[in-house]
């Protein structure tokens, strides 16, 4: 590049974009790609577990109002969408299958305890698997983006050295254009990993606490259950 060339507006985003090396702008590219990606998992998932959390205190109170099981049950619907009252509906569905059978034996009550308990598991399990979709591209963003933006830093500090041979001059506004494309590179690439690193360690941490919400309720479900086992014994 002629020293003469080079402006202030030689180094604005834009300008390094379009004057990068094809490489470096296949990167700039895929970077940017990689970070909309992200935040389109990180907004979803904001959301996500807000509404799942307002929903679970919601029927939590419901629950804890004084009220039947069964009626709550019933309020949720056919097919509730949420964890908690699917739960709740599999485990009294358990109950009322064994109670239309009349009284039963210790060892039937045992296996009752342990069918309703496989149901309460699996529907954790699901509801767990569900939450922590798209974690696992955050990781990969998190963890590819710097080095994918390393690539591109070496690439363009290459095209830097080739331009000092090629000019047979070491004046810096001769490298110094291809040096920022590729830092601009490096700064696309963090970028891209910082907010998908904290939104997976975050979402991480939100997704054991919901999943452990769900193992709390089936806990206490259970022990309901049990309760209601033991006053007809």
């Amino acid at each position: 590049m002629d020293p003469a060339a080079v402006t202030p507006e030689s180094f604005d985003a834009l300008h390094l974009f379009m004057q990068a090396d094809w490489v470096v702008k296949l990167v700039m590219i895929s970077l940017a790609a990689a970070s909309l990606w992200s935040w389109t998992i990180i907004l979803d998932k904001l959301f996500r577990f807000q509404a799942l959390n307002r929903e679970a205190t919601k029927f939590e109170d419901q629950v804890a109002s004084g009220r039947s099981l069964e009626d709550v049950a019933a309020e949720a619907g056919a097919q509730p969408r949420h964890a908690l009252p699917r739960m709740l509906q599999g485990a009294l569905k358990e109950w009322r299958d064994a109670r239309q059978k009349g009284q039963a034996s210790e060892g039937q009550v045992a296996f009752l305890i342990q069918r309703i308990d496989r149901h309460l598991d699996a529907t954790i399990a699901r509801e767990s698997a569900r939450v922590e979709a798209g974690l696992g591209a955050l990781a990969i963003v998190a963890t590819a983006s710097p080095f994918v933006g390393l690539f591109g830093t070496v690439w363009g500090i290459m095209n830097a050295f080739q331009a000092i041979a090629i000019q047979k001059n070491t004046s810096l506004a001769i490298v110094a254009p291809s040096i920022a494309e590729a830092l601009f590179a490096t700064a696309i690439g963090l970028v891209a990993a910082i907010p998908a690193y904290v939104a997976f360690n975050a979402f991480s941490t939100s997704a054991g606490k919901y999943t452990a919400r769900l193992e709390g309720f089936a806990d206490d479900l259970s022990t309901a259950i049990q309760r209601r086992l033991a006053e007809r014994a």
